[in-house]
């Protein structure tokens, strides 16, 4: 379902008292949000290889003076809530947030302590992410695989690109009838989405440099 997040990172939900998330919550406030990325690879690729992360803690009906600063938070995300926000019916909860688990794709998977998680700032790259995804995928292939081969020392037949943030990015890779996965590091951290492109051409010219 759409959420927000506050400063600390805790999810906000907008939900009718008719839905059965609120009926279910009422009855025990034990609760975990499961978040993937939407179609990263801008095909049917396994959504096993794909990024995901899943928080978990108690929710809770805010009241007083929570209610605005979840509602200025949640507005700013999704607009079209303007529309159905002040139904007598509808409320703000907050899921507190005591356990996170992040799954990165095939054999890459840990527990994130909450200090980790409180303490984390938002990616730089996080909205622009999906956008080079589908940009990498389906205008540039062939960098694709010559990323594979260099940096990962991978001689794969075809990659396509699952995961990107400011530290580097994730290939699936195939070689016959081989697929896997590899991370590979951008040379620097990214502070914008626009310095992707920048490193990416870099990281070509280096990688073609190499074979020629």
């Amino acid at each position: 379902m759409p959420y927000a997040l506050d400063e600390t990172g805790r999810p906000l939900l907008l939900i009718s008292a008719m839905a059965m998330h609120t009926q279910n919550l009422q009855a025990d406030p034990r609760t975990s949000l499961l978040i993937t990325q939407p179609n990263p690879t801008g095909e049917s690729g396994d959504p096993l290889a794909a990024s995901r992360l899943t928080l978990m803690g108690e929710a809770r009906r805010l009241d007083g003076g929570d209610v605005a600063p979840a509602r200025q938070a949640y507005l700013a995300r999704h607009q079209r809530a303007s529309y159905w926000v002040d139904f007598d019916d509808f409320s703000f909860w907050r899921i507190d947030v005591t356990d996170v688990y992040f799954v990165g794709g095939f054999a890459a998977m840990d527990w994130v302590t909450i200090d980790a998680y409180r303490s984390a700032g938002p990616d730089p790259l996080a909205d622009a992410a999906t956008g080079i995804m589908e940009h990498m995928n389906r205008d540039h292939a062939d960098a694709l695989v010559a990323y594979a081969r260099h940096f990962a020392g991978e001689p794969a037949d075809a990659a396509t690109m699952v995961a990107v943030d400011r530290l580097g990015f994730r290939l699936r890779l195939r070689q016959g009838e081989r697929l896997h996965a590899v991370r590979i590091a951008f040379p620097r951290p990214l502070a914008t989405a626009a310095e992707s492109r920048t490193v990416l051409i870099e990281m070509l010219q280096q990688a073609r440099g190499a074979t020629a």
